[in-house]
């Protein structure tokens, strides 16, 4: 070999070591820097001349060491793993939250207002029984019904709001999805501009990298790279980036509620989620906050008339079907409430404060026996109207009929989510009659009784015992179950207590996944970033080694440089 590729191969050694030292320093400043992987200079060997061609090997002389490539450190199968169990890590913080949220409203800061005012209309029904006549006591528990309503709409109120909170979070995360969608496609084409003048684009790549983690832990993501080394992103299975453009996902509002629904425009519209499909691990639909969020919140207010089953049968979902009905297929059986906890609780709360107020309204009336038989009271315009407590605000309890001329009971509309709010004892529906505020005396007056007769009194004028003894009856009578798919039943001092325990139960379950999801996901960054986090005593021993190398090379030179000026001395 001539002195002067001596030179020439102690220069590519200076060089190699000094890009070595410069990716050294480059991973020992950025130890700190959030997403930041791990470089690594790869070296090779430059072009053999061959001097000869021998029969058992060609005699060569090498040309020296090149700089081939700057790489990520990094394993696509735990960064996919990862990712995805980020996404349900996410998922069941989001139920977690929501469980400790409704948790707080149920309990009322721990003051438990509504669970008292319960047993304080328990207390004033066992002294209105003691005296019936009596203004006071009559007084009390039209007071403590009034209390009883105003708290159950405070709490129904609050699980509105926090729907509401729900509600623009999925707003702010649609958004943030795009974003991150947008940031991801000029990352690609940054990296694509970069690597085409033959420069590693490591640093743009950890910006598309952190960017496609914090996308994972919004939605169930899957990515691949294309043949131009762009990152293509589908969410729920429909593309976000594409090869040439974003797709973003847009949000639809219902006027009824001003809900988001998540849609892609360029599908028409279509729903990102699907509503009823099963939520489990082994189908990975449990993934996402978006996707949470959106459970959580549900589509609508519910209220005691969610409590139906909804069955599908022929393509469609319906209410109530008639199981005698041979021509019927019926595929599944869901509760309309199931995969939302606030619509649920909203649904099982207002069953129990719609049950009560029925139930007294008819008692208080006296038409208990005939709504019970589906019969419809009906009375003559002159006659006394019953008195009922709970006061429907949209439609009164009685109206006159066309075809008889009389007033009639006017029933309640139940059809399921499409349901006449107006014409429902419900929550966000009742006052207290203003009659019995103003003159509590008239509280459980019958219809046919004198008009200056006071209530619970009977036609003949006696005291009607068995009225008051009917509604301490209810109170302890079991009424219904916290949802159709239990069997227990609860009257209606235990059932606020059942709801609230229900509640309990479901939050320690999700605490429970969630420890365990974190552990997951920590073991797995654990991994990650044995791999590709930088450490500071291995780069600093790689300092030293491409520092000796440098001055390895550096001699090596001087030494070449030495005997090239010997020579040239000798020479003259």
């Amino acid at each position: 070999m001539s002195l002067m590729s001596g030179l020439f191969v102690g220069a590519t050694g200076l060089q190699t070591s000094q890009n070595s030292l410069h990716t050294t320093a480059h991973n020992l400043s950025n130890v700190e820097t959030p997403g930041y992987v791990r470089q690594q200079t790869l070296h090779a060997d430059m072009t053999y001349n061959n001097i000869s061609n021998a029969p058992v090997s060609k005699m060569q002389i090498g040309l020296g060491v090149e700089y081939d490539i700057v790489r990520q450190v990094r394993d696509e199968f735990l960064d996919k793993s990862y990712r995805r169990e980020t996404g349900r890590s996410s998922f069941y913080e989001i139920c977690q939250e929501t469980t400790q949220e409704i948790e707080t409203l149920l309990g009322e800061f721990d003051g438990v207002a509504f669970q008292e005012s319960i047993g304080g209309l328990w207390t004033s029904v066992q002294e209105l029984q003691k005296d019936p006549l009596s203004s006071v006591t009559k007084g009390a528990f039209v007071n403590t019904a009034a209390q009883f309503l105003e708290r159950a709409q405070a709490v129904y109120n609050g699980l509105s709001d926090y729907q509401d909170n729900l509600n623009a979070r999925i707003k702010e995360f649609v958004d943030r999805i795009n974003d991150l969608g947008d940031q991801i496609h000029k990352l690609n084409d940054a990296i694509h501009k970069e690597e085409l003048g033959e420069q590693e684009a490591n640093d743009l790549r950890d910006q598309r990298n952190k960017a496609l983690d914090e996308l994972s832990s919004l939605v169930n993501i899957s990515y691949f790279t294309n043949a131009d080394g762009a990152t293509e992103v589908l969410v729920e299975g429909v593309e976000l980036v594409a090869r040439d453009r974003v797709f973003h996902m847009d949000t639809v509002i219902d006027e009824g509620t001003g809900f988001y629904t998540p849609v892609w425009p360029q599908n028409m519209n279509a729903e990102v989620f699907i509503r009823n499909e099963e939520i489990a691990t082994a189908f990975n639909t449990d993934i996402g906050e978006l996707k949470s969020i959106v459970l959580a919140r549900g589509d609508r207010r519910a209220n005691y008339t969610d409590m139906n089953y909804e069955t599908y049968i022929n393509g469609k979902y319906t209410f109530n079907p008639d199981p005698s009905d041979p021509a019927q297929e019926v595929t599944q059986n869901l509760i309309p409430t199931s995969k939302s906890v606030v619509m649920k609780v909203q649904a099982e709360l207002d069953q129990m404060v719609h049950s009560l107020m029925t139930e007294v309204n008819n008692i208080l009336t006296g038409e208990k026996k005939e709504i019970d038989a589906g019969g419809k009271p009906s009375y003559d315009p002159d006659e006394n109207l019953p008195k009922e407590l709970f006061v429907r605000l949209g439609t009164p309890r009685y109206e006159i009929d066309p075809g008889t001329g009389k007033y009639v009971y006017v029933e309640e509309d139940k059809q399921p989510s499409h349901a006449d709010i107006d014409k429902l004892y419900t929550i966000t529906n009742m006052k207290i009659n203003p009659d019995l505020l103003k003159t509590p005396s008239l509280l459980g007056k019958s219809a046919g009784t004198a008009k200056d007769e006071p209530g619970f009194m009977t036609i003949q004028g006696e005291v009607d015992h068995a009225k008051a003894d009917a509604l301490v009856d209810a109170f302890n009578a079991n009424f219904s179950t916290l949802s159709p798919d239990l069997t227990t039943t609860y009257n209606y001092r235990d059932y606020y207590s059942a709801l609230v325990g229900q509640v309990a139960i479901e939050g320690s379950v999700y605490s429970s996944i969630v420890e365990a999801q974190q552990v997951a996901t920590h073991n797995l960054n654990d991994s990650r970033d044995a791999i590709m986090g930088v450490s500071s005593n291995e780069e600093l021993t790689n300092m030293i080694k491409y520092q000796n190398a440098y001055n390895a090379a550096s001699r090596y030179i001087t030494a070449c440089n030495d005997l090239l000026e010997n020579l040239i001395q000798n020479l003259t």
